[in-house]
């Protein structure tokens, strides 16, 4: 495969995908008008017929497109977030939490550590055969208490990470992947680290996941207190 098309991303792929068959389904659609208004029925319908087709195909790639876009290409494994903590109270913390690509938000944190959620997306088939990578988007952030009691009762945080997206690409796979031979795996990750007053994460995200790495003082000691 070319080089240039392995470097492309997929939202990119099927953006081509859909470009290319609107540009075809007009011509067909043009073919077909100038044929009725012949009066030739019978070869206006089949190329009317064969626009509808195309047109439904170039939607689907425009629909596929605009949901990998809220997923990011993952070759190796990768820094893809970053997260700082600061104690506002006992059980109580404001999260930075840095995106790759993205602007940082602010969370209110409660509890004794905290947890970040991704889906991963790999493909095999069709798929590699168009140079599409593993893909990962992160879904949400919240907090967790060590004791289960507390964890039952007392104040919960989450929140929702992942970008609207107007078609939902994992579903479909996940419902349909008999019957759609590109995605290899459909899984969710997750990994989770205690919070300390200062802590500074790393998350990396691979093939097989989320992998939580501290960055300072603060994070190893609290991971190495941790029970």
């Amino acid at each position: 495969m070319p080089a240039w098309i392995a470097a492309l991303s997929p939202d990119t792929v099927f953006v081509a995908i859909a470009a290319t068959g609107g540009v075809v389904s007009l011509l067909l659609l043009i073919a077909s008008v100038r044929r009725l208004r012949d009066w030739r029925f019978p070869s206006g319908i089949v190329f009317l017929a064969l626009a509808a087709a195309v047109a439904a195909l170039a939607t689907a790639g425009a629909l596929l497109a605009a949901s990998l876009h809220t997923y990011a290409r993952l070759t190796q494994e990768q820094e893809a977030a970053r997260a700082v903590f600061r104690e506002l109270a006992p059980k109580r913390y404001e999260l930075l939490l840095v995106l790759k690509g993205e602007p940082a938000r602010a969370f209110e944190i409660r509890g004794d550590e905290w947890q970040i959620d991704a889906r991963v997306l790999k493909w095999k088939g069709m798929g590699t055969l168009l140079g599409l990578d593993t893909l990962y988007r992160f879904e949400r952030v919240g907090g967790r208490y060590a004791d289960t009691g507390q964890e039952k009762s007392a104040p919960r945080s989450v929140y929702s990470l992942a970008a609207p997206a107007p078609f939902d690409l994992w579903a479909l796979l996940k419902e349909h992947q008999r019957w759609l031979p590109l995605a290899d795996a459909l899984y969710g990750s997750a990994s989770y680290a205690p919070m300390a007053d200062g802590a500074q994460y790393a998350v990396q995200v691979s093939a097989t996941g989320l992998l939580i790495r501290p960055l300072n003082e603060p994070a190893r000691k609290a991971l190495g207190a941790w029970k």
